[in-house]
């Protein structure tokens, strides 16, 4: 997926009392970053940001890290937050294959909210939901391990229905149209999330757990 380039993205992001500069420096202490013992939740490719900045707001005894690859999408996150006090959220700039680096055993649950499916078979390794990414997870959940996943791609949402349950992970709630389940499901939408409701699209939804 290509992104417009923002200039100087870079001193835009970095200039923002959110974003943590060397996250790698707060490797298990992650709990003075925040400056208390809260839950944490990590989204990893938040994109603009919509979803994690309401979350933060909607749930202010839970610490939220949002991870994101590309500088200029977390422009539009910065921009979001700056008429905002949110002291349980923070903003990373990371590539995904790093996150055991960066946290320990902190994690309570990750978010994987539309993602990029990579639908090309030489590109399946790099699906967060393959397993070397879920091997990776476990090096960073706390105890239970505990993923969300939303997405508009039914053969990405397929394929992760699959790998999940083959690593032993229990589905809690399925749906395969998330706006029109008939058992209504607590819900935030992603920037995305809102141009494909719009259009009409069914939103996948799996709620997956493995307790240790």
């Amino acid at each position: 997926m290509r992104y417009k380039r923002v200039e100087n993205a870079d001193m835009i992001v970095e200039s923002s009392p959110y974003f943590v500069k060397e996250p790698k420096n707060f490797k298990n202490k992650w709990h003075e970053v925040f400056q208390n013992h809260h839950p944490i939740y990590l989204e990893l490719g938040m994109g603009r940001g919509d979803f994690i900045i309401q979350m933060a707001q909607e749930y202010p005894y839970i610490n939220f890290v949002g991870v994101e690859l590309f500088l200029s999408q977390m422009v539009s996150a910065v921009e979001k937050l700056k008429n905002l006090h949110l002291p349980n959220l923070k903003l990373l700039h990371l590539d995904a294959r790093e996150i055991d680096e960066v946290f320990g055993k902190e994690i309570d649950t990750i978010y994987l909210t539309f993602c990029d499916p990579w639908p090309k078979k030489q590109d399946i390794k790099k699906r967060f939901t393959h397993e070397s990414y879920l091997r990776l997870y476990d090096k960073i959940f706390k105890k239970d391990k505990h993923i969300i996943l939303k997405t508009d791609n039914k053969g990405f949402f397929q394929y992760s229905l699959e790998t999940l349950s083959q690593y032993w992970y229990v589905f809690e709630r399925v749906s395969l149209d998330l706006h029109h389940d008939e058992q209504p499901i607590e819900n935030l939408m992603t920037d995305f999330e809102k141009r494909y409701y719009v259009e009409g699209r069914p939103i996948y939804y799996v709620d997956a757990k493995f307790k240790n």
